[in-house]
């Protein structure tokens, strides 16, 4: 189990960033964040796309989603964060198991990974991901959201909308048994979301897992046992 980075002061000074003119305020704001956040450095060390894998090892090590030889997908798999992850948990970069990943934005070839150009909502993609996988998908996984717009209220509305039409993929290629895993905003109105993920799964789990910053609103629906 990978141990958590030491948060910002334990091991490294802080970095401080320097107002410009040049710069806008909230610039210089998330530049600061980057440089001090542990996750970030951890990811630059072991050569992952973004901080955001650690989210998917932190679930991982907690609910055992991921395992030798299976077939999963990443949806919204831009940068490639998830998929790194994905890819040596299941050994398909040693020809076992089947990743595929696909995303609206271009993703960078990734070994052990099948990377399609596409959009979750077309209605065609479900075809498209079983024939790359070779036959229904053993976990599906969900860490996409819509460019944010400030709006607390609007962004969580698009977040759950986002995550339903996840599910509804993910309900057209899990085997039976597959399991889910979708990120949603805090807030309530999930509510539809959750109850049909209560009907196609034998156990429902919320999980913010410590990589996610403790000042985001984001949070983790993980279904197992999916009844088909």
């Amino acid at each position: 189990m990978m141990r958590r980075p030491e948060p910002p002061g334990q091991r490294f000074p802080s970095i401080w960033v320097r107002n410009t003119r040049r710069r806008k305020p909230s610039s210089t704001r998330w530049l600061s964040r980057q440089l001090n956040d542990p996750y970030v450095a951890e990811a630059h060390r072991r050569g992952y796309r973004s901080r955001a894998a650690f989210k998917l090892i932190e679930l991982d090590d907690r609910f055992r989603l991921l395992r030798p030889g299976q077939r999963v997908v990443d949806l919204g798999c831009a940068p490639g964060g998830w998929t790194q992850v994905a890819v040596e948990r299941v050994g398909s970069n040693k020809g076992r198991g089947i990743v595929v990943g696909v995303d609206l934005a271009p993703t960078v070839a990734l070994s052990g990974a099948v990377l399609l150009l596409g959009d979750l909502r077309d209605a065609a993609i479900s075809v498209t991901l079983e024939d790359a996988l070779g036959g229904a998908a053993d976990v599906v996984l969900s860490d996409t959201a819509p460019a944010a717009t400030g709006h607390a209220s609007t962004d969580h509305l698009r977040i759950v909308a986002l995550a339903e039409d996840a599910f509804d993929l993910a309900s057209q290629i899990l085997k039976p048994g597959g399991a889910f895993v979708a990120k949603v905003f805090q807030g309530g109105a999930e509510g539809a979301l959750l109850a049909s993920l209560k009907r196609g799964f034998a156990q429902l789990r919320h999980a913010k897992p410590p990589a996610s910053r403790a000042e985001s609103a984001e949070t983790y629906v993980v279904a197992t046992g999916f009844r088909g």
